[in-house]
């Protein structure tokens, strides 16, 4: 399916330390997500080992808020989380 990374995404993902192919790489292979308002939402930990904000984390949690239009994934917003998860997502 063809993902559009809509630019309010591209502007929250500067902002929170996310990369246009981990959102890609969260939507093709995360977990799902409930979502509010008849959107969708999917999320993925990725191995980060590094700083955030002056503090060291492992891991990161990106979750991606999207909708589904005429067989196109159009992204919403993407949420970043920095931390360290046992189990995936």
């Amino acid at each position: 399916m063809e993902i559009r990374i809509e630019p309010h995404t591209l502007l929250q993902a500067a902002k929170r330390g996310v990369s246009v192919a981990e959102i890609e790489e969260a939507l093709r292979s995360g977990v799902e997500l409930p979502a509010k308002h008849g959107r969708r939402a999917c999320a993925k930990v990725f191995e980060f080992n590094g700083q955030w904000k002056g503090r060291h984390f492992p891991q990161k949690r990106v979750e991606v808020i999207y909708i589904v239009q005429n067989c196109v994934i159009i992204t919403v917003t993407v949420y970043c989380y920095y931390g360290e998860w046992r189990e995936r997502p």
